[in-house]
């Protein structure tokens, strides 16, 4: 049994104010696995003060001393890449596949973000006037649940690329996952203040960090509700914001695809992080011409797919976070049901063999119309929905009918005609064939995907204030 009982704040582990606790499970197994204590509104305002205190010397520091501090915070996760696995094994269960990409993705980002800020015009000469790019503030980051230490890291990234501060607000969910990131950063010896962490709930902490005057900047990882009350709240103090919030991702399916080839990318996009993923693709759109076709080969492809434990390499989905989530998940495979889309592979229930732990078939409907639940609302689980279309300008109408526009994807063989189809897709980013840009490339979404961008120049920007001196 594992008990959190420890905070981040000005550079120490230290107790928190807060004396509520939360239970910690495994989503394989339904066990308690430990405790966290939570913080509150007062061990917020401790962690913005210290981050206050650091601010006016983290300003001051020079390109080199940033990129050497985001240099020691890549080895130091790069150091502790197998506890930092064990953990999110222990306490997210994630598949195999999802595990080997997490550490080395926390650990990436910090190398990047030292690419991005050693050629990154801080000083610009704009007519007869110096425009400089200004450290924005004191910056709050509340992160999920679905990749804790990959978010912590990207957004912690930033911060001390710019020569900011930094609290964070991760999930409660992830304590253990967050407990031992910590303990690796600590190693990295950051100026004492400039990263803070307090575990708690949204409503006492997070809702604390979005209204405190002292902080600058809001970045927020999650869901489009939750996204709505921080912009509220951010708004009284005029806060700057990034805003990654939720995803209903198409696939477009173009006639030429090989199906042998599209299929791996079509099943990676659909059920990439047991679906628990916004930039999950969950709706297939596939020529009606050829609806039959891929519709027998995911039933014959999905039907083979495994759920199963961190600990069996050959699983393919985990398990949900849990068992609210996992209700949630089979609630939309219930109500694919009932608004009458034909269920293709997978279904209500608990895979087969699995008595415990919270696992989900899965599951593929076709049949479907864009108007149905399952296809227009975010299930956050591995539940893909296939809808024909007419033609190209047929395809991109029900692409593009959707409130989300955080990741799309298109599938071919012809790259001009997916190229095409590529810009008429209202999307912050659009992988081609499930290739994924580098961690340079900009990323977030349209519509109530959210507002802003992270990653590479223009999520540096976003921590960033310009200041223009003319004369």
């Amino acid at each position: 049994m594992r008990m959190i009982d420890r905070i981040y704040v000005d550079g120490e582990f230290v107790a928190p104010q807060g004396d509520e606790h939360f239970d910690l499970f495994n989503p394989a197994t339904e066990e308690k696995i430990g405790e966290v204590r939570l913080g509150n509104v007062e061990d917020a305002q401790a962690a913005i003060a210290a981050a206050k205190r650091a601010f006016p010397a983290m300003r001051q520091t020079t390109l080199t001393e940033r990129i050497a501090m985001l240099h020691r915070l890549r080895d130091a996760v790069l150091a502790h890449a197998d506890e930092l696995t064990e953990a999110m094994a222990l306490e997210y269960g994630a598949a195999p596949s999802f595990l080997a990409f997490a550490a080395p993705y926390a650990a990436g980002v910090f190398d990047a973000a030292a690419k991005t800020v050693s050629s990154y015009p801080f000083t610009r000469q704009i007519g007869n006037a110096e425009v400089t790019m200004e450290p924005i503030g004191v910056v709050a980051a509340i992160t999920p649940w679905n990749s804790s230490n990959g978010f912590i890291c990207s957004k912690l990234a930033m911060a001390i690329a710019a020569g900011t501060t930094i609290v964070i607000k991760p999930s409660e969910m992830s304590a253990i996952q967050t407990q031992t990131l910590l303990e690796a950063l600590h190693e990295a010896r950051l100026p004492r203040g400039v990263l803070n962490v307090v575990n708690g709930y949204g409503n006492t902490v997070g809702a604390e960090l979005s209204r405190h005057p002292d902080v600058a900047k809001v970045t927020f990882t999650g869901s489009t509700g939750t996204g709505r009350a921080i912009l509220r709240a951010a708004a009284e103090t005029f806060k700057r914001v990034t805003l990654e919030l939720g995803g209903k991702g198409p696939q477009v399916m173009l006639d030429d695809a090989n199906l042998d080839e599209a299929l791996p990318h079509i099943l990676a996009a659909a059920f990439r992080n047991s679906g628990q993923a916004c930039i999950a693709g969950t709706r297939l759109l596939v020529p009606a011409w050829r609806l039959d076709e891929v519709c027998a080969r995911l039933r014959q492809v999905v039907s083979a797919m495994k759920a199963g434990p961190s600990s069996d390499p050959t699983s393919d989905i985990g398990p949900m976070v849990s068992a609210r989530q996992w209700e949630r998940v089979q609630s939309y495979i219930r109500l694919g049901l009932d608004e009458g889309a034909t269920l293709i592979a997978g279904g209500a229930g608990r895979p087969e063999g699995l008595e415990r732990g919270w696992f989900v078939k899965p599951t593929v409907f076709g049949n479907v119309t864009n108007d149905m639940r399952i296809a227009r609302e975010e299930i956050f689980g591995p539940v893909l929905s296939v809808i024909a279309y007419e033609n190209e300008d047929d395809a991109v109408r029900i692409a593009n009918d959707t409130e989300y526009g955080l990741q799309s994807y298109v599938v071919g063989a012809n790259e001009t005609e997916m190229r095409r189809v590529a810009r008429r897709l209202e999307a912050g980013r659009v992988l081609l064939n499930d290739q994924a840009g580098d961690y340079s490339v900009p990323f977030g979404g349209f519509k109530h995907s959210g507002i802003g961008r992270e990653f590479g120049s223009f999520g540096l920007d976003a921590f960033l204030e310009p200041r223009a001196i003319v004369g």
